[in-house]
C-alpha cells in the first residue's frame, strides 16, 4: 500500500526590505512521504525569497517535469522556475529553456561542493539560472521548525533570512554561486 502524503499548513508573514514586499500568504504543503521536514521547510524558504501573488507550489517530487514552484504568466509561460537540491546538468538545462528564470537552492551540506565543482562550468552557461546555496547548520534549524500548522515571521534584509515562530529564530545567509 502507497503511503499518503502529510499535509502541513503555513502562514507566512513576509516582510521583504530587499524586494519591498510585504505581504501574508497561507500555505498548504504536501509532505511526500520520501521528503524530510528540511527540505520541506527549504521549500518554505525558497517561497519566501520568491513570493508573488502568481507563485505557487507544484507537484513536486512525484513528478519529473515540474519545478518545487513555479509562476506563470496569464498565458501559461514559465516567468519563474525554482528548483531544490543538487540537480543533474541537464534538468537544469531543460528548466533554463522552459523558463524566463531559474533560480536553484543547493542544500545538503558537504556534497554541495563536490556537485558545485562537477557541474559549475556547464551551468555558467545559462544566463537565466541563479545558483543560492544554503549553509547546512542553518538548514538543520529551520527543519526544527516544521509543524503540521505553522504561523511564521519572515524577515529579509541585506540577504540575511529570518524565521519566527514565536518560540524560536533561525537566521540564515543564502550564498549566491552563479551568475
Amino acid at each position: 500500500m502507497a503511503l499518503k502524503a502529510t499535509i502541513f499548513k503555513a502562514t507566512l508573514h513576509i516582510a521583504d526590505m530587499d524586494r519591498q514586499y510585504y505581504a501574508d500568504h497561507s500555505l498548504t504543503l504536501a509532505r511526500h512521504p520520501s521528503e524530510t521536514d528540511e527540505r520541506m521547510m527549504i521549500r518554505v524558504l525558497a517561497f519566501a525569497l520568491n513570493a508573488s501573488d502568481t507563485l505557487e507550489f507544484t507537484k513536486g517530487l512525484s513528478t519529473d517535469d515540474e519545478p518545487e514552484l513555479w509562476a506563470k504568466t496569464l498565458t501559461n509561460d514559465i516567468e519563474l522556475w525554482i528548483e531544490l537540491g543538487l540537480p543533474d546538468e541537464d534538468r537544469v538545462r531543460k528548466a533554463c529553456n522552459r523558463s524566463d528564470k531559474v533560480v536553484l537552492y543547493t542544500y545538503g551540506g558537504r556534497a554541495v561542493p563536490v556537485w558545485w565543482d562537477k557541474h559549475h562550468s556547464k551551468l555558467a552557461r545559462f544566463s537565466n539560472l541563479e545558483v543560492i546555496d544554503l549553509p547546512a547548520e542553518d538548514t538543520a534549524e529551520l527543519a526544527n521548525m516544521a509543524q503540521r500548522s505553522m504561523d511564521l515571521q519572515v524577515n529579509i534584509q541585506d540577504g540575511e533570512v529570518t524565521f519566527t515562530d514565536g518560540d524560536a529564530v533561525v537566521s540564515l545567509m543564502p550564498v549566491q554561486k552563479l551568475p
